[in-house]
C-alpha cells in the first residue's frame, strides 16, 4: 500500500500535469496533440494512483473518462501523423 502522504504528492503532480496541459492548449494557437493528450493521460494516471488510496468514486469516474479521451486524442494524433 502507498503511504497516504506519497499518494497526495502523486495526486498533486497529476493535478499539475492537467493544469499544464490546459494552459498549454490555451496558450498556443497550434498545440502539439502528443504533448496535450500525453500530459493529460499522465495527469489522469497519477490522480488515479492517488484515488486508489483516498477513494472518491466521482473523481475516479472522472479520471477514467479523462484518460479515455486522452487516449482517443493520442490515437487520432498517431493516425493523422501517418496520413501526412
Amino acid at each position: 500500500m502507498i503511504n497516504p502522504a506519497l499518494a497526495n504528492a502523486i495526486g498533486f503532480c497529476g493535478t499539475a500535469c492537467i493544469i499544464f496541459a490546459y494552459a498549454y492548449v490555451t496558450k498556443l494557437e497550434r498545440p502539439n496533440p502528443f504533448v496535450q493528450h500525453g500530459v493529460n493521460l499522465l495527469g489522469a494516471a497519477l490522480l488515479t494512483i492517488s484515488l486508489l488510496v483516498h477513494m472518491n468514486p466521482a473523481s475516479f469516474v472522472l479520471e477514467f473518462f479523462w484518460a479515455a479521451i486522452a487516449i482517443w486524442g493520442l490515437v487520432k494524433a498517431f493516425r493523422n501523423r501517418k496520413c501526412q
